[in-house]
């Protein structure tokens, strides 16, 4: 409890006249809130949110919880993606490339939230092979090279190393050994869909803190 308080997770305690803390409703709300947002969200959103949440600051908080449900559709899209590329291994490979956009490295570090370093590192371990322009020998990221790099970032997000999505990726890019990448999807689906769940709960142990704060609060909707 201490570390919450320090870390500013929950509202700083009281003190009786010997100096002990004195822990209240309020700091009970806010640690079942803290607790859920986690395994919802991460630990570093959950801070964010029970901090912005402690300044005062609801709108700053919802923005946070927003941006963690976006990034989550973001990566089921992406796994949509994969699990179709997986399907198209299983069969014959396509006649036609992939047609798409074609993005310079900033603009796909932006659309990942990474550095350019990121992406340069990535290919250096053959995660990535994007192209070069013939004419300013910029590096060129295809919708095969963006796909690539959608999925990279989701498994590192996951904890795995480099290697390991090189690997993944050449099952992508080649029309054997899809197995794994089935089991990997299968298991990834299972870890969005228990994370949506929690932030249901997150979301309800959120909204019972914020009423504590503010009893006087209308229902949504009422």
């Amino acid at each position: 409890m201490r570390n919450y308080e320090r870390d500013g997770v929950i509202p700083p305690a009281e003190r009786t006249v010997s100096g002990y803390r004195r822990y209240t409703a309020v700091h009970a709300a806010a640690l079942r809130a803290y607790l859920a947002l986690v395994p919802a969200h991460g630990y570093a959103t959950a801070g964010d949110v029970m901090r912005a949440v402690a300044a005062g600051e609801p709108d700053a908080a919802l923005r946070a919880i927003d941006a963690s449900h976006a990034q989550l559709l973001r990566d089921r899209e992406t796994l949509d993606g994969v699990e179709a590329a997986a399907h198209l291994l299983a069969g014959s490979p396509p006649s036609q490339p992939a047609s798409g956009p074609q993005l310079p490295i900033g603009a796909l570090a932006h659309r990942l939230g990474v550095r350019p370093a990121t992406l340069r590192k990535w290919e250096r371990a053959g995660i990535l092979r994007p192209v070069r322009d013939r004419a300013t020998r910029q590096r060129v990221y295809r919708a095969e090279d963006v796909r690539d790099a959608e999925l990279a970032h989701l498994l590192r997000r996951g904890g795995y190393l480099l290697r390991h999505i090189a690997a993944v990726v050449e099952q992508v890019r080649t029309a054997g050994g899809t197995e794994h990448l089935a089991d990997l999807l299968h298991t990834w689906r299972a870890r969005h869909a228990a994370r949506a769940r929690a932030m249901l709960t997150a979301a309800a142990r959120l909204d019972e803190y914020l009423r504590v704060l503010d009893p006087g609060e209308a229902p949504a909707g009422g």
